[in-house]
């Protein structure tokens, strides 16, 4: 008894044989042999598309600094991009259509479909086009783009033979195209933060430019990409003030801070009721200790912690004002950001005459591999002091924002003293724990890894 599953298969190839008008010719198998060449060639080319374009500004820099023949031929091809990509469009088209043709030929040649016209149809039409867009477009493709540098190396000098042999063709291609471009105008295009940084990479490395000037473009670059609570200074190092505080107690506040302007709450810092301007008590100075300075306190701007920066900045213009408190989504207060701590992101530290350098340094250098941080510097500031891409920690820091934030993301506990973790290559000791928080992190930088 035949199986049921089998039935379909057999039915299949039952219609074929009753259709098979044979016999195999040379003719034939020689048609046989060159669709597979073709399919190959086809491969090769999709393939060479993607690896000519996928190159990154960086890849183009080392081909371009290399004296290898192969390397200069590809930055040759990819100065006239244009004819680049209309050689591979034409050499494409070409090879396509003549696989369609002798697979036509050997379809004809082994197969009468007269009386199945449906299913000349599916096999001339659906398998042919099946088998040129697995084989001649999505896998090349595929493995071009995972091996972009070593794909176009491979396929420079078939493409240089080609742009020659379709030059006529592609030159009228060129300039149908320009023409077009001539009358539509042209948007622009969305470039990643990534890509600017590149750029930036490159445009920087003659050593020419000078290293602030460079920390000055990197931080323009990554300006937009800057939330509130990456820069902010967190809750548990705010000075601020309850409203029942006297005023000689507010005063000895004041100038123990040395800030211009205190925050001001209600029971607790989740509860701002204003912003203390210490210009504003001036007037006042020689006031008993009943003086009602509350009167004096200003409205709070609040902001959501996860805000831009550079849509804070605009704030700050359009209001004229340069503290805000940002809260998390709880309404709870989260910390304070200045319009200082957002113009350092673009021109660095910034010290006036009352900083000292102890209100900066969160860190000491025990030798180039060895760093001694406190756990509450944040991961910003962390990655700009050893001049390292703050994204390589996205994965690992999860909602943290401080270097002790991310050890307790790696460790998933409160780690024990001198207990370490690692990141990439970097190793996280923990010097100085209590039982609620890490508050000094030894940092190892493994050149080894």
């Amino acid at each position: 008894m035949a199986d049921p599953d089998l039935e379909p298969s057999l039915q299949l190839w039952g219609a074929l044989l009753n259709i098979y008008s044979g016999p195999v010719t040379p003719g034939i198998i020689i048609s046989l042999l060159l669709i597979v060449v073709l399919l190959m060639l086809s491969a090769a080319i999709s393939g060479s598309e993607i690896a000519m374009f996928s190159l990154s500004p960086a890849e183009l820099n080392d081909i371009r600094n290399s004296n290898n023949k192969t390397n200069q031929l590809i930055i040759h091809l990819l100065e006239k991009p244009k004819r680049l990509i209309a050689t591979i469009l034409i050499a494409n088209n070409f090879v396509n259509v003549s696989i369609v043709i002798l697979s036509s030929y050997v379809m004809a040649g082994l197969f009468d479909f007269s009386g199945s016209p449906l299913m000349g149809f599916f096999i001339q039409v659906i398998v042919v086009t099946a088998l040129l867009l697995l084989f001649g477009e999505i896998m090349p493709k595929i493995y071009a783009s995972q091996n972009v540098r070593s794909f176009a190396r491979f396929m420079a000098k078939p493409l240089l033979i080609m742009r020659r042999i379709f030059y006529p063709l592609s030159s009228v291609l060129v300039q149908s195209t320009s023409i077009i471009d001539k009358r539509i105008a042209r948007k622009g295009h969305e470039i990643s933060i990534d890509d600017l940084s590149e750029a930036l990479e490159l445009t920087t490395s003659d050593n020419k430019t000078p290293e602030e000037e460079k920390k000055i473009l990197k931080g323009i670059v990554k300006f937009g990409d800057t939330s509130v609570r990456e820069i902010m200074r967190p809750r548990i190092d705010v000075t601020a003030v309850d409203d029942n505080t006297s005023y000689i107690k507010l005063m000895g506040i004041i100038l123990d801070s040395g800030y211009s302007r205190i925050p001001v709450y209600h029971e607790n810092f989740d509860h701002v009721t204003g912003i203390l301007y210490i210009k504003d008590l001036l007037p006042h100075f020689n006031q008993s200790d009943d003086f009602n300075w509350q009167q004096l306190q200003r409205p709070a701007f609040f902001i959501p912690e996860n805000k831009r920066i550079n849509d804070l900045l605009q704030e700050f213009q359009a209001k004229k004002i340069h503290l805000a408190v940002a809260v998390d989504e709880y309404g709870g207060t989260s910390g304070i950001v200045t319009l200082e701590d957002i113009l350092e992101e673009i021109v660095g530290e910034i010290n006036d005459e009352f900083d000292s350098e102890s209100d900066n340094i969160h860190y000491s250098k025990i030798d180039d591999n060895n760093y001694i941080f406190e756990g509450k510097t944040l991961l910003n500031d962390f990655c700009k002091l050893l001049g390292i891409e703050d994204r390589i920690f996205d994965e690992a820091k999860g909602e943290s924002d401080t270097l002790a934030g991310l050890m307790l993301e790696l460790a998933g506990k409160i780690p024990e003293t001198s207990e370490k973790f690692r990141f990439d290559k970097y190793v996280f000791q923990a010097e100085t724990v209590d039982k609620r928080r890490i508050k000094k992190i030894r940092v190892i930088i493994d050149q080894n890894n």
